[in-house]
């Protein structure tokens, strides 16, 4: 049975989350930082963690952003095959609630129209990258990430070979976290995509930026692949704020997806302690 939604609630909600997610990292992720800072071994390193837990607290408490760059928009869509959109064009509707948040929120608008000439700002944060699947069901959930770009500029891709194997992918996602440094702005997320084709790593990469902090893939070799790389990136002394330490990353997320047989495609995505999103279902 088919159920009408109105593409309104839709931008209403983008709204709503986009606000949500610039303003409250979430009481898992704090108390994540109080974890890490009780375990750093220097002065400075508990010093900057402890900065950006009160940084956080009083970004919720006063309804301010957490960082001054509020990201470029990212938003996942999943639509259930019995949902029948009404009004609006669905992708004008994720715009407006993009554009509502960063008007009536006072969030900074950092998207520019033409990305080589002209470079001119939107002045609304539009247009946002969307992306959207289809599901079983009658609902519609939405995801949004917006995305700081000190991260995103650190970001790579890598065809490698299918023979550079399990090692290969470690050897690259680690000197990726190393030749970033202090850049994306550590503690980081880092998001791994690995298998199907370009395209397909990458958005994976950035698929895996919407977990819980902590949560682990489900395929427990992948896990297992997760938690070694996130002990070695914590050994790289890059540290909080990058001025050495043991909490360089905070979490390696990694989804995979069947690939060619001549092709071992991976992509890391890295996201700064601004760890932003949040989801909801439209109802």
């Amino acid at each position: 049975m088919l159920r009408v939604v109105d593409t309104l609630l839709i931008e209403k909600k983008v709204a709503e989350l986009l606000l949500e997610a610039n303003f409250d990292i979430g009481d898992e992720f704090l108390e994540n930082l109080y974890v890490q800072s009780e375990n750093e071994s220097t002065n400075l390193a508990k010093l900057v963690l402890n900065q950006l837990i009160d940084n956080d607290k009083i970004a919720k408490e006063e309804r301010i952003p957490m960082c001054q760059d509020t990201g470029m928009a990212v938003v996942f869509l999943e639509l259930g095959q019995d949902v029948h959109l009404v009004g609006k064009n669905l992708y004008d509707a994720v715009n407006a609630g993009v554009k509502e948040a960063y008007t009536q929120g006072y969030l900074r608008k950092s998207v520019v129209d033409d990305p080589l000439f002209c470079r001119i700002n939107t002045k609304d944060n539009t247009p946002a990258i969307i992306h959207t699947e289809i599901v079983p069901g009658d609902k519609v959930h939405i995801t949004v990430a917006p995305k700081g770009f000190g991260s995103e500029n650190m970001s790579a891709i890598k065809m490698l070979k299918p023979a550079d194997g399990v090692e290969g992918v470690k050897n690259f996602v680690t000197e990726t976290v190393k030749k970033a440094g202090p850049n994306p702005c550590p503690p980081i997320i880092v998001g791994i995509g690995i298998g199907g084709s370009f395209e397909k790593a990458a958005y994976m990469a950035k698929k895996a930026l919407t977990r819980d902090i902590g949560e682990h893939n489900n395929d427990k070799r992948y896990a297992d692949l997760e938690k070694e790389l996130f002990e070695s990136i914590n050994t790289l002394n890059i540290g909080p704020a990058g001025l050495g330490g043991k909490t360089t990353a905070l979490s390696v997320n990694i989804e995979f997806f069947p690939t060619h047989i001549a092709g071992l495609p991976v992509a890391v995505n890295l996201c700064c302690h601004a760890y932003r999103h949040k989801s909801a279902y439209v109802l």
